[in-house]
């Protein structure tokens, strides 16, 4: 090869190598983190959220499965023979500064393509290197496709080298690559080129062949680990302790309480906690743990809008347009410089047209201007859009959820999940708005230098943005954990005030204000605690931030100014790297402060992504139809349930409630009572067995048409705080108010609401305590006879009623139940004496059955129940007895008292003084 085309071909090669192998490995680790990325949703059935819209499914060792990697001692091999690559290139720099410095007389330089090929051959392998510490499992194909292409490139720069070194040639000097002494043979300082190049293939071509080996190895371990003796993978997931999980349940946490659905891996397993608070960040890549965000995309987009779709589309126009202001900006500064600093000779005039044009760009530049102004006013009803969707489908979504979650859920940090809609709108507009255009801002920086200036701008700004960028996110990684107990701490601190105030009469019951305030001032304090830690470790990564850019800055100043010094650039140039530098430094620092907000809203949208991972547990079943008529026969054949695995709660229930008729449910407590009631308001599912309505199985029915034809009246009335007549028509939101009337006078409260100063408009307070239980029980009865249903569930629907109410009630329900199946609770036996049937429960069965006559025949449980009522009945009434006589003893007493006092007033009185 011609020594002359060998230089070209050796230059190029040098100069493009870096560039390659950077973008190389770029695009091979994104597209590795996409392919491996094992999200459980696919491996699990498509779940459906609210609006129809797939959810992913939940398993217990987290979102996401963990990838096998090599063992520590390999990845430990790896990690050193890629230290020893970066050696190599350490090497030939020290050959030719040590070269440079011994030939200083001789003007001996390599070129710029040599200083590129160095630096940022060893700036790729350092991000190689770093990407084998930071990630896991590591290494993976991206570094092996780097690795493996990098080989035929060393060699042919290898042997292109050899080739121009062993002809004749010229010494390289400062100016002139091509010009200088003539050498014949190649000389001592090429030979350790060649050593240093010869190593560093040899090194690369042992990482390739390690790869290969250890991946083939290991994929054969993997297979006799997974498949023993032929048996297929299992489709569990292995959590840290290598436990198995399968599917579990329809919610995908086992057999939590209320999970009826699938088959219950162990008798004695216990529930697991419903939901979990996360306070650890996933083992996951990246793109795992932002692919768990993607079920929020869909209700980010405004599908529903054609114009908002437009908006959207002027938004990322007016982004573009304001990249573009942002390279005119500095270019236009470096134009006006070099028409106010005219040579001698020349004529001098204002670049009045330039310094107008400069103006504009500025107008239209920055978070301040024009672009970004308007960019901000369209995207409003967009956000809005967002916040709309995503705050009303979570809404929709916790109230779709099953009544095993609602009894395990805390109040107070249910609603701050909801609360976090507002987290997922920041998400989106910063990335979009924010980052996305600073990483865009970046490479046409890179690309700029490259073109305007030379490639040594290029390689300064690109290897400190870079090591701006990952000095802010490894910290920013840091603080993840620190600012992740700081949020928690604000959650707790969240919970504990909103759980105090909702328990408000338990506090005063109790005396324990004093020590509620002292449970909700440690809150704060561990709150306060975290947040200084927090606060500390931002101001070391701001400090951090600045050092590294000012070192970029102070590399690119030495080199324009050594360039203007000798005459190779004119001072608009140097101003110009100034004003870019400026621009640049400005999205950096506040790229911090976007890297943790970002962070902050996936951190507090995690609480609102463990929501929508929750599932019922009762869903309709794809071939559910509705019941649109019913007439109220219910029957519970061979019905197995239970909340927890290891104790039952009905244990093959069988009954038959005739249309029309009054059942009664007594008992000792747990004996599934309310679980009956909560099995046919299809709350729950039945593990085995049937629960027909109508001769229709429940399970083939949807849920709320079953419940429709259904009335609850509960033991424990919650209302809303609002009026009356708002809870009254909230059972039927279409009667009239003479309808409401006449349903109170039913259940004797209309001449009670009357006598409130507000009727019907009074405030009944929050979960109705301004009102006693007598009055919301008949609260209850009366929505209950508004909704008209057939069949009528009562939970000791008169326990908090006295002797009299009770009576007009007990004709009212029996007002009621004409023509409808009614169910009832009670513990007081003298409720249900006129009950068509009365079933007495023990252990999930059915002990006896029978009308009230038959079973006091019969001697049995609900004989000796009746008895022993009948006992304290006898011995309330006479203890009132004798109550009411020591009453009327002490009246008597204290009025003959009265009257010997007055007797005694009037001597005294008529006694003269003396």
């Amino acid at each position: 090869m011609d020594p002359h085309a060998a230089l070209e071909l050796l230059e190029y090669l040098r100069t493009c190598y870096p560039i390659f192998l950077l973008l190389l490995f770029v695009v091979a680790f994104v597209v590795n983190t996409m392919l491996t990325a094992s999200n459980s949703s696919k491996h699990d059935s498509q779940r459906m959220g609210p609006g129809g819209r797939p959810l992913p499914k939940r398993s217990q060792s987290g979102p996401f499965r963990k990838t096998q990697g090599f063992s520590k001692t390999v990845k430990r091999v790896f990690n050193w023979l890629s230290v020893a690559v970066l050696v190599t290139y350490l090497a030939d720099a020290t050959i030719y500064i040590t070269h440079v410095m011994v030939a200083r007389s001789e003007h001996w330089w390599r070129g710029q393509s040599v200083v590129v090929y160095i630096v940022g051959s060893f700036f790729d392998y350092a991000v190689l290197l770093i990407s084998l510490l930071d990630t896991t499992p590591s290494p993976t194909l991206a570094q092996f496709v780097c690795w493996s292409v990098a080989i035929p490139i060393e060699l042919v720069i290898l042997s292109t080298s050899i080739t121009l070194y062993t002809s004749v040639h010229h010494e390289p000097i400062v100016g002139d690559p091509e010009g200088g002494k003539l050498r014949r043979t190649i000389t001592p300082w090429e030979s350790m080129e060649i050593a240093s190049s010869s190593v560093r293939i040899l090194i690369l071509f042992i990482l390739v062949l390690l790869y290969a080996s250890k991946s083939i190895t290991t994929k054969s371990h993997e297979q006799k680990v997974h498949r023993p003796n032929g048996v297929s993978e299992s489709t569990g997931l292995l959590d840290a302790s290598g436990a198995e999980h399968g599917s579990g349940n329809g919610n995908g946490n086992g057999h939590s309480y209320g999970s009826t659905n699938g088959e219950t891996g162990s008798k004695t397993s216990k529930p697991a906690d419903p939901w979990v608070r996360p306070t650890t960040m996933p083992s996951t890549s990246w793109w795992e743990y932002l692919g768990g965000y993607s079920l929020f995309f869909p209700y980010l987009w405004p599908s529903k809008s054609r114009r908002l779709q437009i908006v959207v589309t002027i938004c990322f126009v007016l982004l573009i347009a304001q990249r573009v202001i942002n390279v005119l900006v500095p270019y236009q500064v470096g134009h006006i410089v070099g028409a106010l600093t005219t040579g001698e000779g020349q004529s001098f005039h204002v670049p009045w047209f330039q310094i107008f044009l400069y103006v504009v760009f500025r107008w239209l530049q920055g978070g301040q201007g024009l672009l970004s102004s308007m960019r901000s006013t369209l995207w409003i009803p967009v956000s809005q859009y967002s916040y709309m969707e995503l705050s009303t489908a979570a809404f929709e979504h916790v109230h779709g959820l099953s009544l095993d979650f609602h009894l395990g859920k805390k109040t107070g940090e249910v609603l701050s999940a909801l609360s976090k809609g507002s987290s997922i709108n920041t998400f989106l507009e910063q990335v979009t708005f924010q980052v996305v255009p600073m990483l865009i801002d970046l490479v046409i920086a890179v690309v700029y230098f490259l073109i305007v200036f030379d490639a040594y701008y290029a390689l300064v700004v690109g290897i400190s943005t870079f090591g701006y960028l990952y000095v802010t996110i490894r910290m920013a990684q840091w603080r993840a954990e620190i600012r992740r107990q700081m949020v928690n701490a604000s959650r707790q601190e969240d919970a504990v005030k909103n759980d105090s105030m909702v328990s408000y009469e338990t506090v005063k019951y109790f005396n324990a204000e004093q020590y509620e305030f002292n449970r909700y001032r440690g809150a704060v304090n561990d709150f306060q605690q975290a947040e200084y830690h927090v606060l500390f470790s931002l101001t070391l990564l701001n400090t951090c931030q600045n050092t590294v850019f000012m070192m970029g800055l102070l590399a690119t100043c030495f080199i324009c100014a050594y360039q203007v010094s000798i005459g190779q650039r004119d001072v608009s140039a140097f101003v110009t790297l100034l004003t870019y530098m400026a621009q640049l430094q400005g999205p950096l620092n506040f790229f911090g402060t976007f890297y943790r907000s970002i962070q902050s809203a996936l951190i507090n949208a995690e609480r609102m992504l463990e929501l929508f991972r929750e599932q019922p547990t009762v869903v309709d079943g794809p071939r559910a139809m509705p019941l649109s008529m019913c007439k109220g026969d219910i029957r519970f054949q061979n019905i197995e349930f239970s909340y927890d695995s290891r104790k039952p709660a009905l244990n093959g229930l069988t009954f038959h409630c005739e249309p029309g008729t009054t059942t009664a449910l007594v008992g000792e407590s747990g004996g599934g009572k309310s679980t009956v009631f909560r099995l046919l308001f299809r709350f729950y599912n039945s593990e085995r067995g049937h629960l027909l309505v109508d001769g229709h199985d429940v399970q083939d029915l949807t849920i709320d048409s079953v419940r429709k034809h259904i009335g609850v009246v509960p033991q424990d009335t919650v209302l809303f705080n609002e009026t009356l007549m708002y809870n009254l028509k909230y059972a039927n939101q279409g009667v009239t108010d003479e309808q409401v009337f006449e349903a109170c006078r039913a259940a004797s409260i209309h001449d009670k609401i009357l006598a409130f100063p507000d009727g019907y408009n009074t405030k009944v307070g929050e979960r109705g305590l301004r009102l006693s239980g007598g009055e919301k029980q008949r609260v209850a009865i009366a929505r209950t006879i508004l909704k008209n249903p057939r069949i009528i569930l009562l939970d000791e629907a008169t326990a908090a009623l006295d002797t009299d109410t009770e009576e007009h009630i007990q004709g009212a329900l029996s007002a009621l139940s004409h023509g409808r199946t009614m169910l009832v609770i009670a513990h007081r036996l003298s409720t249900i004496t006129t009950a068509d049937r009365i079933l007495v429960l023990n252990e999930g069965q059915v002990a006896e059955s029978g009308t009230h006559e038959e079973l006091l025949a019969l001697k049995g449980r609900y004989a000796s129940m009746w008895r022993k009522q009948i006992r304290a009945q006898k011995a309330a009434a006479e203890a009132q007895v004798l109550q009411n006589r020591a009453e009327r003893i002490r009246n008597a007493t204290n009025s003959d008292d009265s009257s010997s006092q007055s007797d005694e007033d009037r001597n005294n009185a008529a006694r003269p003084a003396h």
